[in-house]
């Protein structure tokens, strides 16, 4: 008999219907990974699980007894976990408080601080992380470390079953080969995953079976060793994709509009230097907290710098003074890697995000011309290939994928001649990152320097003309693509060098 079982769920939202008589099938210690693109129904059906939305139609049963939690917390005592694709954490409360958030251990009626950091303490051993230490402010920690910090929560609830939706998208390999071993031993101890992720190298890794959702049917399913990357992939986007990464040709070694000679900074980035030419892809590999992500903020301006220099064209920048509306003005645009957080404004719509970093070209006698904004909006949305019904949607109602899409097209809107992108395809699906993919390099091919930090090696290989490695705060020697294998990059990495 099934741990789990879904038959005929549905949910709507206004018009739309998110899920459409899904049915799954979950078996007692094993991971099943549930696949399909931004905007397939996938969160929404962790989210009904766990108790945060409720079906409108269809049975869910739990080891044979009727299931339907009315709240998180009723799910949690029926032992689901969810560990959330966008972070779920309490900045302003400690590592330990966030872990232990409503499991508090009590002696006496109070509540035993000592046992909580033990439990915390032991639940951390696993990751071996030293920026996340139990007593520290999570408001303190980069993103890798909050999601470390989510996915430990719901391992010390002890759960029969875990729902992982992309709990690896901010976490470097070693991370990830720790929570694979968690897996494992979560496997051995008869409990059940159900795992989101859009890398199919993870899924083949670490899943025994799988299910396929599209536009809110589950339409394949079964043993995963008996599909190929190739299948599965159409089964996902509903056609083939033949190649991930687009090809482009080579830079041919114009200009440099940007050059950075010994930019360092207080704490983070050690005597920088490298150059980008237009119609240049340049990739920025490096484990979580070695400076990539330091690295671009302190480009656009959201972080000072102690000394160097930087020109980008013929603008010489203060790298002392932190002004990105500057920086705008001098040609640079950014893409951060915290697209909820700081990347987009969720309340706003489709159209004032893509327009915001040049409101002037919508306001040709300084207001703002709806009509020109919505023109301009609509052009690059179609260039793009944004899922929105209009340019007025709020951007909050997107798709991961094209909430992605609509940051890229702010950036094509300003007509910035350096792109600062940092993890451009986080968290998103196979089909958006092909799109995002080929206009990264539609850009190149304009003339334009693209500078990409990321995590995802196959990324970089894919896409860059040349490639450097950080290692706690110094970038290595940046070598044409052909000169780097992944070996090497982690090499680089984790001795220096390179």
């Amino acid at each position: 008999m099934p741990t789990l079982r879904l038959t005929g769920i549905c949910k709507r939202f206004g018009a739309t219907l998110a899920l459409q008589d899904v049915d799954l099938e979950l078996s007692r210690g094993k991971v099943h990974a549930l696949i399909g693109e931004n905007g397939a129904g996938k969160t929404t059906l962790m989210n009904v699980l766990a108790g945060i939305l409720r079906s409108d139609q269809g049975r869910m049963e739990l080891d044979g007894e009727p299931y339907a939690p009315r709240s998180p917390l009723e799910a949690r005592r029926h032992g689901l976990a969810l560990i959330h694709q966008d972070l779920s954490v309490f900045p302003h409360l400690s590592v330990t408080e966030n872990i232990l958030m409503g499991m508090e251990p009590t002696r006496w009626g109070w509540l035993d601080r000592e046992e909580c950091r033990h439990r915390a303490i032991e639940v951390l051993e696993g990751f071996h992380h030293p920026e996340v230490h139990p007593d520290r402010l999570v408001a303190e920690l980069p993103i890798a470390a909050r999601q470390i910090v989510e996915i430990c929560r719901s391992i010390v609830a002890d759960a029969k079953i875990i729902l992982m939706d992309e709990p690896t998208s901010s976490l470097e390999q070693r991370d990830v080969d720790r929570l694979f071993s968690l897996i494992r031993e979560m496997r051995t101890r008869q409990i059940t995953v159900i795992y989101i992720s859009h890398f199919l190298e993870e899924i083949r890794e670490i899943a025994d079976e799988y299910t396929v959702l599209r536009d809110g049917f589950n339409v394949a399913g079964g043993q995963l060793n008996c599909v190929s990357n190739r299948k599965l992939v159409t089964q996902m986007v509903g056609r083939s994709v033949e190649n991930l990464f687009p090809r482009h040709p080579p830079s041919k070694g114009g200009e440099v509009i940007l050059k950075v000679n010994n930019l360092t900074t207080f704490a983070a980035l050690k005597d920088i230097s490298f150059e980008v030419r237009r119609g240049e892809i340049l990739g920025i590999a490096g484990l979580i907290g070695s400076g990539r992500t330091e690295l671009i903020r302190t480009l656009y301006g959201l972080l000072p710098a102690q000394s160097g220099s930087c020109v980008v064209g013929c603008y010489r920048l203060n790298v002392s003074k932190a002004d990105p509306f500057l920086r705008i003005s001098n040609g640079l645009g950014y893409v951060s890697e915290d697209r909820k957080g700081e990347g987009l404004a969720l309340a706003l719509s489709v159209a004032d995000n893509m327009t915001l970093s040049s409101l002037s070209s919508c306001a040709p006698w300084g207001w703002l011309s709806r009509t020109r904004q919505g023109m301009a909006t609509e052009k690059w949305m179609k260039k793009l290939s944004v899922k929105a019904d209009t340019p007025m949607q709020p951007v909050r109602t997107l798709s991961g994928g094209n909430q992605q899409k609509v940051a890229l097209g702010r950036l094509l809107h300003q007509q910035a001649d350096v792109l600062l992108l940092d993890e451009p395809t986080r968290g998103i699906d196979i089909g958006s990152k092909v799109q995002i993919y080929e206009a990264i390099a539609r850009c190149a091919m304009e003339n334009k320097a693209v500078l990409i930090a990321s995590s995802y090696l196959p990324e970089l290989f894919g896409l860059c003309d040349r490639l450097a490695v950080m290692n706690r705060g110094r970038l290595s020697n940046a070598r044409s693509i052909e000169h780097w294998t992944p070996e090497s990059v982690m090499q680089a990495a984790i001795a220096g060098g390179g």
